[in-house]
């Protein structure tokens, strides 16, 4: 089963780079079968990088997300801000779906609990926290292609 995890975010920008961070940290023990790629955000041309995967997972940071993160299974849908600054993720989907007429590959959406998202900060400790058990929430979901996250 090819997946792709796909971290986004702004590192220079504290928690909100939790995205790449997490992609970084499972760049240091690569798994079979697995593309790992960092963004600062979502843009349309990533529907090239989900295609050819079975499975897909996001990861971002997000203020207001309970702690530590969260697992959400995402379906395509229309944003109306699809040309503006950001993407959000059903719409990557609904474009996906739009533009290489098929279903995008499963995909869910990991949101890590951040604190500070300040220009010029650092990771903070709460952040580390949460980023650490998120790590092993998803390497558990590499390992066994039958998991359920959730």
């Amino acid at each position: 089963m090819k997946t792709l995890i796909l971290g986004y975010g702004n590192p220079g920008r504290g928690d909100d780079g939790l995205g790449p961070e997490l992609v970084a940290r499972l760049e240091k023990h690569p798994v079979t079968a697995v593309t790992l790629l960092a963004a600062l955000q979502l843009q349309p041309e990533h529907v090239f990088d989900l295609a050819d995967h079975d499975r897909v997972l996001l990861v971002d940071a997000g203020l207001e997300t309970p702690a530590p993160f969260t697992w959400d299974r995402l379906h395509p849908a229309r944003d109306p801000g699809v040309f503006t600054h950001t993407l959000s993720p059903r719409a990557l989907l609904a474009i996906y779906r739009e533009a290489l007429h098929r279903e995008p590959p499963v995909t869910w959406l990991v949101t890590i609990r951040g604190e500070r998202f300040g220009l010029g900060e650092s990771l903070s400790e709460a952040a580390r926290r949460h980023l650490a058990r998120a790590l092993e929430s998803v390497t558990a979901w590499l390992a066994d292609a039958r998991t359920v996250p959730g």
